[in-house]
C-alpha cells in the first residue's frame, strides 16, 4: 500500500486513497439545511393530484438521454432521437452512431426503473442493490449492449466490453484512476459506505457523494459519465423523491462547465490541514454535493411550477388557438376541456366520451378527435381504444416552456423546412 501522505501517492491502490467518502458533520450543516428542503419539495411535487403525468415521463426520458449524451459532446437532434425509437436511422453514420445511444439510455433508463420497482414489490433492498457492482455492471451494460461494435471501439483500439470493469490501468485527463488490481476493493468501500448512510437527509447527502467518488474510481474502460448520471438518477427514483417528473440530469447539462469543473475540482488532494483528514480534498467534495443539491432543488422546483393546473391549462388553450388560427390542422379550442379531463380527473377514455365532452355534433367532434390524435395531443394503443392525454411535441413551447429548449429549437426548423 503506497503511503497515506498525498504529495508522495504515486498510484491509487487502496480505499483509504479517496476519502473522505461523506464530509464531516461540523462543515456541511448547509447541506442537511439544502437536503431537508430537497426532500420537502419533491415530496410535495409527488403528491400534486394529476392522472396526466404519465404523457410526460416518455418525454422525460428522451429529454434526460439528450442532455446527458450532450454533457458527452454526443447528444444529437431531438427529432433524430424521435426517428431512432421507431428503427428509422441517419444514414450519416456519426449521427447515426448518437441516435443508437440516445435510445440506449432510453432503454436502459426504463430497464433500470422497471428492475428497481420489482424489486420494491419483492420486498428487497433496491438502495443496498444500486449500491453494488452488481447494480453498476447492469447500468452500463443496459446502456451499451445494443450499439454497434464500433461504438464501443476506444482511442487505442480496444473494444469497451458492456457490464465489464476494466483490467487495465487508466488516466483521465491529469486524474489517474485507481488500478485495475484494487478496483474491487474500491467499489467495496464505496457500496458499503453509501448504503448504510441513514435514511433522510444523510442519504441524499450520500448520493451527490457516491456520484463524485464512482466517476473518480472509473470503473470502466469508458462510459463512465453516463453509468455515474444514470445511477444518480436511479437513485432518486429508489428513495422514492423523483416521481419520474424531473432528474438532475437537465441541470448537469444546463451547467455543464461548473458541472464538469466541480468535478474536477474535487479530485484533488486534501488542500492542507484545515481541509479534511483524508487523502481527498473535503472542501471540494463539499462544493460538489451542494451543487448537485441546487441543481436538484432548482429542477423540482421548475416542474413544480410547470406542473400546476391553473397555468397549464392556460398553456394548453394558447397551444390550441395557435394550432386552430396559425396551422389550421383541424384542431379546435372545444378540445379543451376533454383534454383537462383526461390530465387531471380520469387517465383514459373512450372516443365516444371524448366526443361528447367537446359539446360538438358527432361529425364534427369525430373530425377533431382525428386531428387531436395525429397532431399528438392524443395517444392510443390501438385504432379503436381509448385515449390518453398526450404532449406533441411542436407543442412543447406552450405546455412546459423552457423546459427543453433545443426541441424547441428543433421542432421550429422542421416546421420552417416545410
Amino acid at each position: 500500500m503506497t503511503q497515506m501522505n498525498a504529495k508522495n501517492i504515486t498510484q491509487y491502490d487502496h480505499p483509504d486513497h479517496f476519502l473522505p467518502l461523506v464530509p464531516s458533520e461540523h462543515i456541511s450543516a448547509h447541506l442537511y439545511e439544502k437536503a431537508g428542503e430537497l426532500i420537502r419539495r419533491a415530496t410535495q411535487l409527488g403528491a400534486m393530484p394529476t392522472v396526466g403525468q404519465r404523457a410526460l415521463k416518455p418525454l422525460l426520458r428522451k429529454m434526460n438521454s439528450y442532455y446527458t449524451n450532450k454533457i458527452e459532446g454526443q447528444h444529437t437532434r431531438p427529432s433524430d432521437i424521435d426517428r431512432a425509437l421507431v428503427q428509422d436511422f441517419s444514414e450519416n453514420a456519426d449521427i447515426a452512431r448518437k441516435q443508437r445511444l440516445a435510445i440506449a439510455h432510453i432503454d436502459a433508463e426504463v430497464q433500470c426503473e422497471q428492475h428497481i420497482e420489482q424489486m420494491v414489490r419483492d420486498g428487497g433492498d433496491q438502495i443496498g442493490f444500486l449500491y453494488s457492482a452488481e447494480a453498476l455492471q447492469l447500468i452500463h451494460k443496459n446502456l451499451f449492449e445494443h450499439v454497434t461494435p464500433e461504438d464501443l471501439l476506444q482511442p487505442d483500439g480496444s473494444v469497451m466490453i458492456p457490464g465489464v470493469f476494466r483490467t487495465r490501468n487508466v488516466a483521465v485527463g491529469r486524474h489517474e484512476a485507481p488500478t485495475a488490481t484494487s478496483l474491487m476493493a474500491f467499489m467495496g468501500r464505496w457500496g458499503e459506505t453509501y448504503s448504510r448512510t441513514r435514511r433522510g437527509e444523510a442519504s441524499v447527502i450520500a448520493v451527490a457523494a457516491s456520484h463524485h467518488r464512482l466517476a473518480w474510481v472509473h470503473p470502466f474502460l469508458d462510459g463512465n459519465g453516463r453509468t455515474s448520471r444514470l445511477h444518480t438518477h436511479l437513485l432518486f427514483h429508489a428513495f422514492g423523491l423523483s416521481s419520474g417528473l424531473w432528474s438532475p440530469l437537465r441541470g448537469f447539462a444546463r451547467s455543464e462547465d461548473r458541472y464538469k469543473a466541480l468535478l474536477q475540482a474535487a479530485d484533488e488532494h486534501r488542500r492542507g490541514d484545515l481541509d479534511g483528514r483524508g487523502n481527498l480534498t473535503e472542501r471540494g467534495l463539499v462544493d460538489w454535493i451542494d451543487y448537485v443539491l441546487d441543481v436538484c432543488i432548482d429542477q423540482i422546483n421548475f416542474m413544480s411550477q410547470n406542473l400546476k393546473q391553473e397555468g397549464l391549462f392556460d398553456r394548453i388553450a394558447a397551444s390550441l388557438a395557435f394550432d386552430e388560427t396559425t396551422l389550421k390542422n383541424g384542431i379546435r379550442q372545444e378540445a379543451l376541456r376533454p383534454l383537462q379531463f383526461l390530465y387531471s380527473v380520469q387517465s383514459e377514455m373512450t372516443r365516444a366520451e371524448f366526443k361528447e365532452l367537446t359539446g360538438l355534433g358527432v361529425r364534427v367532434a369525430t373530425s377533431l378527435l382525428s386531428a387531436l390524435l395525429q397532431a399528438g395531443y392524443l395517444e392510443s394503443d390501438s385504432p379503436h381504444g381509448n385515449i390518453r392525454f398526450g404532449i406533441p411535441r411542436h407543442a412543447l413551447r406552450f405546455y412546459f416552456p423552457a423546459l427543453w429548449p433545443e426541441a424547441e429549437q428543433d421542432q421550429a426548423l422542421i416546421a420552417n423546412s416545410r
